[in-house]
C-alpha cells in the first residue's frame, strides 16, 4: 500500500509539472555588477526555448514567460547568468564581467584546474565547436581546430571506415617498432578517437607537453587527448533529437583522355621509344566513328571470332573514373538523447544510428554504426557518490573483397578504348574491375565495443576527495572475406572464368578471423585542496594506476569452395588449411603525484611525477621515474598592474620527462624459436615433421625511449575577454630510440638485436586567437589557429652515411633530387648540353623534349655519386614533404534566428614529389601508364606525329617532357616537378535557422557543405589532403569526398 501511495504521489507531481503554467510579463534592468552601468543588447532567453528578447540602450527589457520559467542572461564579455522567475514580475539583474570567466575549470590529468592557473600546454575544445559540423567521426571534427594537433588522411584515403592519422606536435619517434600516437582517454578510459559518438562529447582537452601529460606516464609520451562526455542535469526530462542527411560526391577524380586523343598519345609515346604503334589506323578510324556516333559498338571480334578485341583493338570511349564512381551517394545519421534527474541523482542516455553508402558504382560498399550510451550519477550520502557509465558501439563495414590497393592501381591503367560491355551487353574480360567488384566476393568486418566504468567518490573532509575507478573494455572483431570465381563472356555469350586480383581464373577461397581484446584499468587516487591565510593555495594529488590488455586471435582460410552461395571453411575442399592464432598481453602500472601551488593566483607552480613500470622491458629496465615542473606568472594580478583592458597576462614555462613504451614487439627481451608446420626436410613415420629453429639473440639492454620537452607560453585576455590569445614555443627530444643493430662480424652466425641508440628533436610554435563580440542583434566570433613544427635526427648509427637512411642532422621529410635546367627545345640544344654534361647514367638517346639536368659537382657527369653524404653526386636537398604552417580559421555568428559558420583549413608550406602513372602519364611500360587530360601538356615540336597529323599544335613551352615507354630518364626526382602542395580549403560552410515549434521546444534546421573549395598551386590531378599515403603511389586510393547535407535538431 505504501508503494502504491508513493507511486500516486509521484504521478500527481509529474502531472502538475505538465500542466501549463500561468504566463506573466517580466520586466527589469540588466546592469554591470562592478559599475552599475546598464548593459545594452544583452540576450534574455527563456531557458530551454527560443523565446527571447534583448535589452535596450538603457539595459531594460520586458518578456512574457511562464511564472516558473528560468531566464538566461548573456552578453559578450560577461559571465552568463540564470535567474528563476518564481512568479516575480520585476527582476533587476547584475552581470559579472567575464574576468570571472577566467574561473573556468578545464579537465586535466586526474582532475580539473582553473584555466587561469594552467602552466602547461593545454588546449580545450567545447561541444559547440565539435557538434557544429555534420561529419561522421571525431577526427574530422578536430582537424584544424587545435593548434599542434595534426591530422592527415590515412592510407585508406576516403574509405568509409577510415579515420585520420594524427599526432601532437609532429612525429615524435623513428624508433624501430615505435609510434608517436597520443593517448586518447574517454572519461578516463582508453579508447579509439573515432570509436566515440561525437554527439555525446561535452568537451575535449589536449595535453601537449610533458608537464601536462606527466601523470599518465609511459602511455602519454607524445601527448594526451582527454574527452569528457555529457552528464545529465537536474530537472525535468530533456529530449534532444537530431538527424543529418548527406549527399557525398568524389573529390578530385582525374579526367581521362578521350579514346581518340589517348590512342594518338599512346602511339606518340611508342614512336618516341622506338616501338611499333599500339593502335593501327583501322582502329583509330573506328574510334573516330564511334565518337561521332557513326557506329554504336565499342569492339569487334578477334581474328578467330570467339572473343572480342580489347585495348589496342577496341574503339569505345570510356572514362573509367566516371564509370566506377557514382555521381553521389546518400547517407543518413540519427541521434537521440534523454537526460534529467534530481539534485541527488541524474541520468543521461543516448543512441545513434548512422548508415553510410560509398562512392563505388559497382560492388557497393556500406558502413553502419550503432552507438548506445548510458550514464547514472548519484549521491549515496552527503560524502559518498557513485557514477556508472556504459557505452556500446557496433560498426559494420561491408565491401567487395577486391576493393583494395590493386583495384585503385588498375583504374588509371584501364584504357578508354575498352567498352564497359561488349556488343551483346555482357561484361568482357577487359572489364576486370567491374567483374571483380560485382562477382569476386565480399568482405564483412564487424566490430563490437563495450565500455563499462564505475566510480566511487568519497569526501571525508571539505577539500579532500578519494576516488576509486574501475574500467573495462571489451572489443570483438569478426572478419569474413571470400574470393569467388568471376566470369566474363565471349562472342557467343558463353561465360568463361577470369582472374580475380592476383588469383588465377576459377579460384575461390574463404577467410575467417576473430579477435578479442579485454582491457582492464584501475585508478585509485586522492586530492586535497587547502589555503593558508587566503593567499597560499595548495592542491595535492597522489594515486595509483594499473592497466592490463589481453588479446586473443584465431583465423583460418581454405580454398576450393564447393558453391559460392555458402562460403565457409567447411564447404571448401582444399586439403590444406591455413590457420593462425595468438594470445598476448601486456601491462603497465604507475604511482603518480602532483602538487599545485599559487600565491594569490599571481605566482603559479606545478610539480608532477610518475614512477612507471611496463611489462615490455626486462626486470631491471622495467621501472623508471618521470618528473616534470611548470611555473607561471600572471602579471595582471599584480598590484602595480593598472591596464584595465588586459584581464589576463600570464607567462609560463615547463620542463618534463616521459618514457615511451609503445613498441610493436611486446616481448623484445624473450628469446623465441621459429616454428614450422610439416616443413622438415626428412620423413618421420612417412610424414614431414614439424620443426623449430634455434632462437636468435636478444638485447638485455633494451629499455624506454626517453622523451624530454620544454615549453614556453603566453596567455592574454583583453577587453573583458572579448579577445584571447595564446602562444607556445616548444622543444621536444626523443632519446634512446630503438635504432639499427650494431655491426658485428658475420662469424656470429645470427642476427644482431637492435638497441637504444638513436635520438631526434622536434621544435615548433603554436598560436591561437579568439575574438567574439556583438553588434546589436548580431553575435559573431572569429577563431584562428596557426602552428608549425620540424623534426631533426640528432643521432642515428649510419656507418656508410647513406642518404637513403636516417643520418645525423637529417630533417624529417627531406627530398633529395636533381636540379633541372629545363626541357631541351632542339636536338642541337641537347647535344650542346651533353658535350659538357653526360647523362648516360640516367638514360640514353637524349633528344629534343628530354630533360637537361645540372652537373652540380662539375665532374662532367650527372649521377647520384655513391649515395653517401660524402659523395652525393649531383643530388641535393630540393624540398621537404613535412606539412608546415598549419592553420585553421573559424568564423561563426548568429542574427536573431539565423546562424552561420565558415571553417577554413590548410597548410602554408609543403613540397611534394609525385610519382607513378597518375602524375607522369606515359610511365615505364605501356601497361603501367595512364592518360589524363593534364598529360597532353607535353613537349611537341614539328616532328611530333600528333602535330604532323594536325591533331595537336607545337608545344615547346610544355609542362611535361616528351612521353616515353620503358624509360624513366625524364622522371627522376627533380626541381622542375616538385609540387607546391600547400593549400587552403573551405572545409565547411553551414547556415542554420532556429525557431520555437511548441511550448518549451527549440528546433533548428540547417544546410551544410563540406570540402567546398580548394585553393592550391598543386597539379589538379591530386587532392592535396590525400597525397603521400604510401601504398600504390599517389592517387591510387579511395577518393576524398565533397559532402552536402541537411539536418534538423529538436530540443524539448
Amino acid at each position: 500500500m505504501k508503494r502504491f501511495l508513493t507511486f500516486c504521489t509521484i504521478l500527481l507531481s509529474c502531472q502538475s509539472i505538465l500542466i501549463a503554467q500561468e504566463s506573466i510579463t517580466v520586466s527589469g534592468k540588466v546592469t554591470e555588477m562592478e559599475s552599475g552601468i546598464p548593459v545594452p543588447s544583452a540576450n534574455i532567453i527563456e531557458k530551454g526555448t527560443s523565446n527571447g528578447v534583448m535589452t535596450n540602450f538603457d539595459g531594460e527589457f520586458s518578456i512574457e514567460v511562464p511564472s516558473n520559467a528560468i531566464l538566461s542572461i548573456s552578453y559578450i564579455g560577461y559571465a552568463t547568468k540564470e535567474v528563476p522567475v518564481d512568479g516575480n514580475a520585476t527582476l533587476n539583474i547584475q552581470l559579472e564581467t567575464e574576468e570571472s570567466a577566467l574561473e573556468e575549470v578545464v579537465v586535466v590529468g586526474y582532475g580539473t584546474q582553473k584555466k587561469a592557473n594552467l602552466t602547461g600546454a593545454v588546449t580545450t575544445v567545447d561541444s559547440e565547436v565539435l557538434q557544429s559540423r555534420p561529419v561522421p567521426n571525431v577526427s574530422q571534427m578536430l582537424q584544424g581546430v587545435v593548434p599542434g594537433l595534426n591530422f592527415q588522411t590515412s592510407g585508406l584515403g576516403g574509405e568509409l571506415n577510415s579515420g585520420l592519422n594524427f599526432n601532437i606536435r609532429g612525429s615524435g619517434t623513428i624508433g624501430s617498432g615505435s609510434n608517436s600516437a597520443p593517448l586518447v582517454l574517454v572519461d578516463g578510459m582508453e579508447a579509439d578517437l573515432d570509436a566515440i559518438n561525437p554527439q555525446i562529447i561535452e568537451s575535449i582537452t589536449v595535453l601537449k607537453d610533458a608537464a601536462a601529460s606527466a601523470v599518465y606516464g609511459s602511455r602519454a609520451a607524445f601527448g594526451v587527448i582527454l574527452i569528457t562526455t555529457k552528464d545529465g542535469k537536474p530537472g525535468a526530462p530533456r529530449i534532444n533529437y537530431n538527424n543529418n542527411f548527406r549527399f557525398t560526391s568524389p573529390l578530385h577524380v582525374p579526367n581521362m583522355m578521350d579514346s581518340h586523343t589517348f590512342a594518338l598519345y599512346w602511339n606518340e609515346a611508342a614512336n618516341n621509344s622506338g616501338q611499333a604503334p599500339p593502335f593501327s589506323q583501322e582502329v583509330i578510324d573506328r574510334i573516330v566513328q564511334y565518337q561521332n556516333g557513326e557506329i554504336d559498338y565499342g569492339t569487334v571480334p578477334n581474328a578467330t571470332g570467339d572473343r572480342f578485341q580489347y585495348y589496342t583493338g577496341s574503339n569505345a570511349n570510356t572514362d573509367w573514373f566516371d564509370e566506377l564512381y557514382k555521381d553521389f551517394s546518400f547517407s543518413q545519421e540519427h541521434n537521440i538523447s534523454l537526460s534529467g534527474g534530481t539534485d541527488k541523482t541524474t541520468y543521461y542516455t543516448s543512441a545513434r544510428f548512422m548508415d553510410q553508402n560509398g562512392l563505388l558504382a559497382y560492388g557497393e560498399d556500406t558502413f553502419d554504426d550503432y552507438d548506445f550510451t548510458g550514464k547514472l550519477n548519484t549521491e549515496i550520502t552527503d560524502w559518498i557518490s557513485f557514477n556508472y557509465s556504459t557505452r556500446f558501439s557496433r560498426k559494420s563495414y561491408n565491401k567487395a573483397t577486391q576493393q583494395s590497393g590493386l583495384f585503385y592501381h588498375n583504374i588509371a591503367r584501364r584504357w578508354p578504348t575498352v567498352p564497359v560491355r561488349d556488343p551483346n551487353g555482357n561484361f568482357g574480360d577487359a572489364s576486370g574491375e567491374i567483374v571483380q567488384l560485382e562477382q569476386g566476393g565480399r568482405t564483412d568486418n564487424l566490430t563490437d565495443r563495450l565500455f563499462m566504468q564505475g566510480q566511487f567518490t568519497i569526501t571525508p573532509l571539505e577539500g579532500w576527495n578519494i576516488y576509486a575507478i574501475g574500467n573495462y573494455k571489451l572489443t570483438n572483431n569478426n572478419n569474413h572475406a571470400n574470393v569467388l570465381p568471376a566470369y566474363a563472356y565471349d562472342v557467343a555469350g558463353d561465360p568463361f572464368p577470369v582472374s580475380v586480383g592476383y588469383n588465377s581464373p576459377g579460384y575461390s577461397s574463404v577467410y575467417e578471423y576473430h579477435r578479442k581484446e579485454d582491457y582492464y584499468s584501475t585508478n585509485l587516487y586522492t586530492d586535497y585542496s587547502f589555503n593558508i591565510n587566503d593567499a597560499h593555495n595548495f592542491k595535492v594529488m597522489a594515486g595509483y594506476n594499473s592497466e592490463v590488455t589481453k588479446y586473443r586471435t584465431i583465423g583460418a582460410s581454405r580454398s576450393g569452395l564447393i558453391t559460392p552461395d555458402l562460403p565457409t571453411i567447411n564447404t571448401a575442399t582444399d586439403e590444406s588449411r591455413a590457420t593462425e592464432g595468438q594470445y598476448q598481453h601486456w601491462a603497465v602500472a604507475g604511482y603518480f603525484g602532483r602538487l599545485n601551488y599559487n600565491f594569490k593566483e599571481k605566482y603559479l607552480l606545478e610539480l608532477n611525477a610518475r614512477y612507471d613500470g611496463s611489462s615490455r622491458f626486462i626486470d631491471d629496465k622495467r621501472w623508471n621515474l618521470f618528473p616534470s615542473i611548470s611555473a607561471g606568472w600572471n602579471i595582471a594580478e599584480e598590484d602595480f598592474w593598472n591596464l584595465d583592458a588586459i584581464n589576463l597576462f600570464k607567462l609560463r614555462g615547463s620542463y618534463g620527462e616521459l618514457g615511451n613504451q609503445n613498441t610493436s614487439n611486446w616481448y623484445p627481451f624473450y628469446q623465441s624459436m621459429p616454428i614450422g608446420t610439416a616443413n622438415g626436410n626428412w620423413l618421420l613415420n612417412g610424414e614431414r615433421p614439424n620443426t623449430s629453429g634455434a632462437p636468435g639473440l636478444v638485447s638485455s639492454q633494451l629499455t624506454w625511449e626517453r622523451v624530454t620537452s620544454w615549453n614556453l607560453g603566453l596567455d592574454l585576455a583583453l577587453l573583458k575577454n572579448k579577445l584571447n590569445l595564446s602562444l607556445e614555443y616548444f622543444n621536444r627530444k626523443t632519446l634512446d630510440m630503438v635504432g639499427p643493430a650494431p655491426e658485428l662480424p658475420a662469424i656470429l652466425g645470427t642476427a644482431v638485436p637492435r638497441i637504444n641508440n638513436a635520438d631526434m628533436e622536434s621544435t615548433g610554435f603554436e598560436a591561437e586567437i579568439n575574438w567574439r563580440d556583438q553588434i546589436g542583434d548580431f553575435n559573431y566570433s572569429i577563431r584562428g589557429t596557426f602552428s608549425d613544427s620540424q623534426q631533426k635526427v640528432l643521432n642515428y648509427p649510419n656507418p656508410t652515411n647513406s642518404i637513403s637512411d636516417w643520418y645525423d642532422g637529417r630533417m624529417m621529410g627531406e627530398i633529395w633530387g636533381y636540379t633541372t635546367l629545363g626541357i631541351a627545345q632542339t636536338d642541337q640544344e641537347m647535344q650542346n648540353h651533353l658535350e659538357n654534361t653526360s647523362q648516360n647514367q640516367l638514360g640514353s638517346n637524349w633528344e629534343a623534349g628530354d630533360i637537361m639536368y645540372a652537373d652540380l659537382n662539375g665532374d662532367g657527369e650527372v649521377n647520384s655519386g655513391d649515395g653517401t653524404l660524402e659523395n652525393t653526386g649531383d643530388l641535393s636537398v630540393i624540398g621537404n614533404s613535412t606539412p608546415r604552417y598549419r592553420f585553421g580559421v573559424d568564423l561563426s555568428g548568429d542574427y536573431k534566428n539565423f546562424d552561420f559558420r565558415i571553417f577554413l583549413q590548410g597548410f602554408g608550406k609543403r613540397d611534394y614529389m609525385p610519382n607513378g602513372p597518375y602524375f607522369w602519364g606515359a610511365n615505364g611500360g605501356m601497361w603501367q601508364s595512364a592518360g589524363f587530360d593534364e598529360h597532353m601538356d607535353f613537349f611537341r615540336d614539328e616532328d611530333s606525329q600528333m602535330v604532323q597529323a594536325g591533331i595537336a599544335e607545337v608545344n615547346r613551352e610544355a609542362y611535361y617532357p616528351r612521353p616515353l615507354f620503358g624509360s624513366g630518364k625524364n622522371q627522376q626526382t627533380q626541381t622542375r616537378y616538385i609540387q607546391d602542395a600547400s593549400y587552403l580549403r573551405v572545409k565547411n560552410v553551414q547556415l542554420g535557422y532556429s525557431f520555437k515549434a511548441f511550448q518549451k521546444s527549440r528546433v533548428r534546421f540547417y544546410i551544410s557543405g563540406e570540402n567546398l573549395l580548394t585553393f592550391t598551386d598543386m597539379i589538379d590531378i591530386f587532392d592535396p589532403e590525400s597525397i603521400g599515403l604510401g601504398g600504390w603511389n599517389d592517387g591510387k586510393t579511395y577518393p576524398y569526398s565533397q559532402v552536402f547535407s541537411v539536418g534538423l535538431n529538436v530540443n524539448f
